[in-house]
């Protein structure tokens, strides 16, 4: 079966835009994020959207938007970088999980969470005149780049504003992650950010 390169995909689209272009980039945490900045900031002026309902509590929530907040005012960024803020809204997540609460992490209920963090990314990219959406959670191995990008595609003709494909796992992306982590001192959270997935990473620390 044929899949789409979509690190080469993203590198055809920069080639074809000019530098500064405008970006609402959605992030799930600095330690994820910050690769995918070191990347696009060369070619996007970009605006971090920390929207993350799923992540719980509220106190994690906020200690992962500090430390995203702070690299981004660390790192030195050939174009500038800003911070859009957003309401917390975890209700929102437990409405879309309803019903796949006991799926695993990869399972039938990320793709739904994928859905409702970038639906709002695009939404609010539209309503705020960027030229492009995109998101960092590409970089992640745990995370399915194709469904993420399947997601964005449907979302940039609902919205009609251009996603910006990634697989920013490639080309060692991940491990490129991890060390900007270390060199900036990141807090790196031990589970993805919702319930469900914090509830399976300690069922399998108690077996192991």
């Amino acid at each position: 079966m044929f899949h789409e390169n979509y690190n080469e995909k993203m590198k055809e689209m920069i080639n074809n835009i000019p530098k500064g272009t405008t970006l609402l980039l959605h992030t799930c945490c600095a330690p994820c994020s910050s690769t995918v900045i070191a990347n696009l900031s060369k070619y996007f002026t970009i605006t971090i959207f920390y929207y993350n309902p799923n992540i719980e509590p509220e106190e994690e929530y906020e200690k992962r938007k500090e430390e995203q907040k702070r690299f981004i005012k660390e790192y030195p960024s050939m174009y500038p970088i800003s911070f859009l803020d957003c309401d917390y809204e975890p209700e929102k997540f437990h409405q879309i999980a309803k019903g796949y609460e006991e799926e695993k992490e990869r399972g039938a209920r990320c793709p739904r969470c994928f859905r409702l963090r970038l639906e709002k990314t695009a939404q609010m990219a539209k309503e705020k005149g960027f030229q492009y959406f995109g998101t960092s959670l590409t970089v992640s191995p745990y995370k399915n780049a194709l469904q993420i990008n399947e997601i964005g595609k449907v979302l940039e003709q609902e919205y009609h504003i251009p996603f910006l494909y990634s697989d920013f796992k490639k080309e060692n992306g991940y491990q490129k992650s991890i060390e900007l982590s270390k060199e900036y001192h990141l807090y790196r959270q031990d589970y993805c950010g919702c319930v469900y997935s914090k509830k399976e990473k300690n069922l399998k620390s108690i077996i192991q």
